[in-house]
């Protein structure tokens, strides 16, 4: 006898998922992904909280005992460096009252006094002292909340996620591209914050696209090949491979962009040409410090990395830049740029601070100017997202990627 037939009932789809489900592919995303506040802390918990971040360059903290407090949407984290050398990531809220424990944005301490009720943390995180508490009180037990960290090439990433994505295929793609630049030999230059009103995605969506760049970016597109369709610098290309290769350097490149499905993290590096007679990128082209990692001579070469969603990373072969892109709220975020240069440069003397920092502020500027413009217009009730250019090809697989991402719930 056969067994009576079941009929189950899906789930119905919630209000987000039905705007994920109703996307039209090929197309920029709808106007409630840019101003829902309930999008936007579904991309906190599925996006930010779920992927790694670049959070600075480990020269920020050089010595045992310096500590550095990062403000990443609603989150505060103190980056140290313990007595060992080892460097740290914690959460800066007091496990007794929630208290900030840490009050100065940066500086040199051997611990954190909770100013509340003088809880004590070394500064690896360790609760060293709790002052008036019952005997069967476990100080171990009451650390500061860790993140998980890793350093690779002088770069410190970060996560929030109880299980963290697989970091293996980044860490191996960073040490065959920012190794080759000498990144983990490098010392911060210059830090520069751009406050942005405009939804984070919007920001990340203008970086990662060059069909703007030819005429937004008129200074950019003087030395970068890259405004230009990839198909129609491929002889440029091939010229900076091979000045690459006479160098006896072997500058990886990788896509493994992909969504977390399989438990790992999403990393793309890719290599473009600056045009010919170009070194690196400034106004002239000319350089603008001394050379990096094992670069004896300029290729005349960009490698550019997309990492998890919101850092970014542009390697010359005489110096750096590093983009972060950090949620303020569903309709504000901040940029901030970090120029590198090698470890022995001295301003004033390997280098000029105004010439070093000149495009990617003039560019930056741009920018900021650009997505404001577009926030301002996708706030309009009639907005209808248009179709995706074939130059913004990664634009359209950050905003699958994107979708993917906010449609499975933590630990799917």
């Amino acid at each position: 006898m056969l067994a009576p037939e079941i009929k189950t009932r899906e789930k119905p789809l919630d209000r987000i998922d039905q705007l994920v489900a109703a996307h039209r592919p090929g197309y920029a995303l709808t106007r409630p992904f840019y101003m829902d506040p309930e999008i936007y802390e579904r991309d906190l918990e599925r996006v930010f909280f779920r992927h790694w971040h670049c959070l600075a360059h480990e020269s920020v903290i050089p010595n045992p005992g310096d500590f550095e407090v990062f403000k990443l949407a609603s989150e505060a984290v103190i980056l140290t460096r313990a007595k060992d050398g080892t460097v740290h990531a914690m959460l800066n809220l007091c496990r007794h009252r929630g208290a900030e424990v840490c009050t100065k944005p940066k500086g040199n301490a051997k611990a954190f006094v909770c100013p509340y009720h003088a809880w004590t943390y070394g500064n690896d995180g360790a609760l060293k002292a709790a002052r008036l508490m019952p005997k069967d009180f476990k100080r171990e037990d009451h650390g500061l909340k860790k993140l998980h960290v890793r350093v690779v090439e002088g770069l410190v990433f970060i996560s929030f996620a109880k299980e963290p994505l697989d970091f293996s295929e980044v860490e191996n793609l960073l040490h065959a591209t920012a190794g080759q630049y000498g990144w983990g030999k490098a010392k911060v230059a210059h830090r520069q914050t751009y406050p942005v009103d405009a939804n984070w995605k919007l920001a990340v969506e203008n970086y990662v696209e060059c069909y703007h760049c030819g005429p937004a970016h008129p200074e950019y597109s003087e030395t970068h090949a890259l405004e230009q369709p990839l198909h129609m610098i491929e002889e440029l290309n091939a010229k900076m491979e091979a000045r690459t290769c006479a160098l006896g350097i072997d500058v990886g490149s990788g896509d493994h962009w992909q969504t977390s499905r399989n438990n790992k993290e999403a990393i793309h590096a890719f290599r473009y040409a600056l045009y010919d007679g170009v070194k690196t990128g400034s106004k002239d082209g000319s350089p603008l410090s001394t050379l990096m990692g094992r670069f004896s001579d300029f290729d005349g070469g960009v490698t550019s990395i997309h990492l998890g969603g919101t850092s970014f990373l542009v390697c010359y072969a005489d110096h750096g830049m590093i983009y972060r892109f950090i949620p303020r709220g569903v309709e504000a975020c901040e940029m901030e740029l970090i120029w590198l240069v090698d470890e022995k440069a001295e301003a004033g003397v390997d280098y000029d601070f105004d010439k070093l920092t000149w495009l990617w502020t003039v560019t930056t500027d741009e920018d900021k100017a650009i997505i404001e413009h577009t926030s301002r217009g996708v706030r309009s009730h009639f907005y209808e997202p248009g179709p995706i250019a074939p130059m913004e090809q990664n634009e359209l697989r950050y905003i699958n990627w994107y979708l993917d991402e906010i449609s499975r719930p933590v630990g799917a």
